[in-house]
């Protein structure tokens, strides 16, 4: 039936919805910009100063009581320099791997995997002095050098990022942030002698009681707070310029790879070659003269009376002069040039080899002196050889480079740490310290050779 004069009942329509709006994103900066942007490298510098500042106490500790550990092992000056061998040679090794893995990963994973196994390294040198194991106690060098690797890598990463004329300065405060460290570990040998005392570990323990801590701590640092990477974000910077190559490389995930600026030119390639060698044979010839009188200086030392608290005062001024000058290094290098400041470091050299020759050996003082000389020498020439080897490599294969360099700066430390006890088990304090300042004058040629073609 119709329904005639009833309303028809109408189903209700809803409301209409207006549609959802996205939450708004922030566009992604462009990593260009995020590049060239100062508080992302200051950042990062600050990152790497706490890291450091960590990382220094435990470098300055193995260096303090490396020596005396193995001696009083072995009961032999002879294989005193061992210990330095064995941490520097590992130190190459760690250098090769951590390298590898900046190239790859990053700079964050890098440094704090080679941080982190030097941590594994001091908890071995404590468990062989308490097991009396020299043979465990040389393996845990070796590993205990990846520490070394690493503190000398992290100056890379500060100048990944700054700006040409400032790369020299960027690289010294990275190297002038483990003073703090440096200074505090040889200065606690004996408190933390006293505490390794008190748990049962021999005295001379203590300080890589220490090591093992602070390396932990820089590694979860560098883990943590690390971020954004430098040399990823200056690749991705570089990649995404406006004359990069056309079809430069790209990761997996799409993001910009590496750009490839190795020069074809056979005659800049020859050059950059020619630099990266000049700035690898400056810190390799300044890394062999510090390591091995450095090493033979507390033995000496004990040799002829002085405590563990003597040598380990002359040792922290030695390292606060390898560290502590590098602001004014860094300003010397960026104003008046690499080859300069590399020709200061081997003189600096030689007046610390013969002020350590001359002095006797009862004077803790002019010790003192000569390794304030020594460490300041080779200040001169690893931030003088680093701005070299930074300004030279291309960007695509920086890491790779310095890796490279600083195995062969390992390398030379290992032989001047193995020869150094010899030399004085055979000749004499003073004779390895003459023969180490004579030595640093071979840089000189190739430095003024370099400077003349500069001229031309």
């Amino acid at each position: 039936m119709e329904n005639r004069g009833e309303p028809v009942a109408r189903t209700p329509v809803p409301p209409a919805v207006p549609p959802a709006v996205p939450p708004a994103v922030p566009p992604a900066v462009p990593p260009a910009e995020q590049a060239a942007d100062p508080a992302v490298q200051r950042h990062v510098l600050r990152v790497l100063v706490i890291s450091q500042v960590l990382s220094g106490a435990g470098l300055a500790a193995g260096i303090t009581v490396g020596a005396l550990l193995a001696q009083d092992m072995l009961g032999s000056t002879g294989l005193a320099g061992l210990p330095s061998a064995l941490f520097t040679a590992g130190s190459a090794c760690a250098a090769i791997a951590v390298s590898r893995i900046s190239a790859a990963r990053g700079r964050r994973p890098g440094l704090a995997a080679g941080y982190a196994t030097g941590a594994v390294g001091s908890a071995g040198v404590i468990t062989a002095a308490a097991l009396d194991s020299p043979v465990l106690l040389f393996a845990a060098l070796f590993v205990y050098g990846a520490g070394t690797a690493t503190n000398l890598q992290a100056r890379y990463a500060g100048a990944d990022l700054a700006a040409p004329g400032h790369r020299a300065r960027a690289v010294s405060t990275v190297l002038v942030a483990t003073t703090l460290g440096g200074v505090l570990g040889p200065n606690l040998a004996a408190p933390t002698g006293d505490l390794a005392h008190l748990l049962g570990l021999p005295r001379l323990a203590g300080p890589f009681l220490l090591a093992g801590l602070a390396y932990a701590a820089a590694a979860l640092v560098l883990a943590t707070r690390l971020h954004p990477d430098p040399l990823l974000l200056a690749r991705a910077a570089a990649a995404a310029a406006p004359d990069a190559p056309t079809g430069a490389p790209t990761t997996p995930t799409g993001a910009p790879g590496p750009v490839p600026d190795v020069p074809a030119d056979p005659v800049a390639a020859a050059r950059i070659r020619n630099r990266v060698l000049l700035g690898a044979q400056v810190m390799v010839v300044t890394q062999l003269v510090m390591v091995a009188v450095m090493t033979m200086t507390p033995v000496h030392m004990h040799d002829h009376g002085h405590g563990t608290a003597a040598s380990g005062l002359v040792i922290a001024l030695h390292v606060a002069a390898m560290y502590l000058p590098s602001p004014l290094t860094g300003r010397l290098v960026d104003r008046h040039g690499p080859l300069t400041v590399g020709a200061a470091a081997g003189l600096t050299l030689l007046a610390a080899g013969l002020v350590a020759a001359l002095a006797p050996a009862g004077s803790v003082a002019l010790l003192a002196l000569a390794l304030v000389l020594l460490g300041l020498g080779w200040n001169f020439g690893l931030v003088s050889g680093t701005a070299v080897i930074t300004e030279a490599a291309p960007l695509a294969t920086r890491a790779r480079t310095q890796g490279a360099v600083d195995v062969a700066i390992a390398v030379s430390g290992t032989t001047g740490g193995l020869a150094s006890g010899a030399v004085v088990d055979l000749a004499g304090y003073s004779a390895l310290a003459l023969g180490g300042g004579l030595l640093a004058l071979v840089i000189l040629p190739a430095l003024a050779a370099t400077a003349t073609r500069s001229r031309r």
